[in-house]
């Protein structure tokens, strides 16, 4: 090879290696921080997906606005999981491989957060589910979290408010046994509340029961205090709506399941109580403000599964800033140090990852949401 042309190919190499310098520069630096939502946001459980969806990405919103997170602004990429496993899985695969998140808000509903767990904790993913509340999403792993309290707290905290705020001497629990939600807080209100007080009944349907007068009506000649209904809406509302039909007096108390209850069965649920991530009428300034910028935002009232998304996404960002990293293993660490005031109350976590904060109780007065107290079921 003559001079010249052994110049010019060095002259190429060193050009070629500057390119490439400079495109390894450009590919390093972050710019923006992307985290992950999994939920259903399509079908018939899409109001909880999109209720995670809208908390997060209000939040992500306003930490923008306030200079984002040690200045590099935040985004919020949500998939449809359609409230399958399969799909979470796919979707979460996506948002490891071809978006690049550095954490999750999600998944939304346990069984879906379940299935990734095992993939996120082999990729050390930092995980924060503002709403899956089975108590093993977080067992064995390190490097998930969660906002919401667990299905046996919250059902001994809704014994503890029975008893303690109500006076209950005697409690009947009536529970789908073919859902795994509804036996978790059952068992848990029949435990806690048995060692102060007794349990009259304790009887199950099943999903596709409609016609509960016959087994109330056996309660009702139990004469319990109250009755435990921990059960989603649809099924709640149609017990509610036949013990206002057989004239019983008696108080029922219910889980987070309720959530929105006064939308189509206010009139049968007046009076009666359930437990929740917080109450839309709490004075608290936080909860106030993240209501009304919610409603300004979205155009109608937040849901506990937004204002858990809202907490956790705020969790989620200061951890971030706190590593002064997006390496997993500082956001891990500094996630399991949060110590923080948000919507759905003061937040630090247990050796688990599960929140250790209060539970609010909520009761239906004038078809809307009453904080009657909030209570520890410890």
């Amino acid at each position: 090879m003559n001079s010249k042309r052994l110049a010019l190919v060095m002259a190429l190499v060193l050009m070629l290696s500057t390119l490439l310098s400079g495109c390894g520069a450009k590919a390093e630096e972050v710019t923006v921080i992307k985290l992950g939502v999994i939920g259903p946001l399509t079908g018939d459980y899409s109001m909880y997906g999109t209720s995670v969806e809208e908390g997060a990405k209000l939040a992500a919103k306003e930490i923008n606005a306030a200079g984002g997170i040690n200045g590099k602004q935040i985004e919020i990429i949500a998939y449809d999981s359609k409230g399958d496993k399969t799909e979470a899985v796919n979707a979460y695969n996506r948002l490891r491989d071809q978006d690049g998140i550095i954490g999750l808000i999600g998944g939304t509903f346990s069984g879906t957060t379940l299935s990734i767990k095992e993939i996120a904790k082999t990729d050390n993913m930092p995980v924060l589910t503002p709403t899956a509340t089975n108590g093993e999403v977080t067992l064995d792993a390190a490097n998930i979290f969660r906002a919401c309290y667990t299905d046996p707290y919250q059902g001994a905290t809704a014994a503890v408010f029975a008893a303690q705020e109500l006076g209950a001497k005697k409690a009947a629990v009536l529970y789908n046994i073919e859902d795994p939600y509804s036996e978790g807080l059952a068992v848990a209100f029949n435990e806690k509340f048995s060692a102060t007080g007794t349990v009259t009944n304790y009887e199950g349907y099943t999903k596709n029961d409609a016609d509960f007068k016959a087994v109330l009506t056996k309660i009702a000649a139990e004469d319990p205090d109250v009755i435990f209904l921990p059960d989603y809406v649809a099924k709640v509302g149609v017990i509610l709506s036949q013990i206002k039909e057989l004239g019983l007096d008696i108080v029922a108390i219910g889980g987070d399941g309720w959530d929105g209850i006064e939308a189509d069965y206010a009139e049968v649920a007046e009076g009666h109580y359930f437990a929740n991530h917080y109450s839309k009428t709490d004075e608290y300034e936080v909860v106030q403000n993240f209501v009304k910028a919610y409603e300004t935002e979205w155009s109608k009232s937040p849901s506990a599964l937004a204002a858990l998304a809202y907490d956790s996404t705020y969790i989620m960002a200061k951890a971030i800033e706190k590593a002064g990293s997006t390496e997993a293993a500082a956001i891990i660490s500094e996630l399991a140090k949060t110590d923080a005031d948000g919507v759905t109350g003061h937040v630090t976590f247990d050796a688990n990852g599960d929140p250790v904060k209060d539970i609010s109780i909520i009761q239906i007065v004038n078809g809307g949401h009453k904080l009657a107290a909030k209570v520890s079921g410890n």
